[in-house]
């Protein structure tokens, strides 16, 4: 599936299908103005049916509060609909900020999409969540 989404003032957010899961790629900060895209594009794509979501920050050079927040609201909303969520993220910055955040550990992170991707979504799913993942 080729790249699509939705362009904001400085970035856009791009999604593709790769091994089953559907990354949702963020190229800019997301901070106030931009994590509503990303949340959009998320939930347009559950209502197309789309259940297992990469998030893609690899090129995010920052997020905020705001930022942090919009992915807790995006993971109960695929939690939902009995999907599941894994975090592209080799900044470790910004990995950072999720630890401070007390997100650290309850997200599935990896250092890029070709790792998130490798296995196919299983069963794992967001059940558990929000407690910290072994």
């Amino acid at each position: 599936m080729s790249e699509q989404g939705v362009a904001g003032p400085y970035g856009q957010v791009g999604c593709h299908v790769a091994n089953g899961w559907t990354v949702v790629r963020a190229d800019d900060e997301i901070d106030i103005a931009f994590a509503p895209l990303v949340r959009a594009e998320v939930g347009r794509r559950l209502a197309e049916g789309h259940r297992h979501f990469v998030l893609d920050l690899c090129d995010t050079p920052f997020i905020d509060s705001m930022g942090l927040g919009m992915i807790v609201a995006v993971t109960k909303l695929i939690r939902t609909h009995h999907g599941s969520l894994r975090i592209a993220c080799p900044d470790r910055r910004l990995l950072h900020v999720f630890a401070l955040g007390g997100l650290g550990a309850v997200y599935s992170f990896h250092d890029s999409v070709d790792k998130a991707v490798a296995q196919p979504p299983g069963a794992e799913g967001l059940a558990g969540w929000p407690y910290a993942r072994d």
